[in-house]
């Protein structure tokens, strides 16, 4: 799995290094989690992309649940 998480100034600014804690606690093997500059979708951050798949409006409270629910929907 890979997990890329947004760090530019707007995304940072809302707490994404706090999202990266957060899916670090997960403990997921082989999990392979990348910083990425821009999504470009400044206005509806935190992003994330899982596998691909963009994911808007992530906070440090809801990104397990993301997380764990794309895993049990096997996308």
């Amino acid at each position: 799995m890979v997990i890329r998480i947004c760090m530019g100034s707007s995304c940072h600014l809302k707490g994404s290094y706090q999202v990266v804690e957060k899916v670090k606690e997960l403990g997921i093997k082989d999990l392979k989690l990348l910083g990425s500059l821009c999504f470009g979708k400044c206005e509806r951050g935190i992003n994330i992309e899982i596998d691909g798949k963009l994911f808007s409006n992530v906070t440090p409270e809801n990104v397990k649940n993301i997380v764990k629910k794309f895993i049990k929907e096997g996308e």
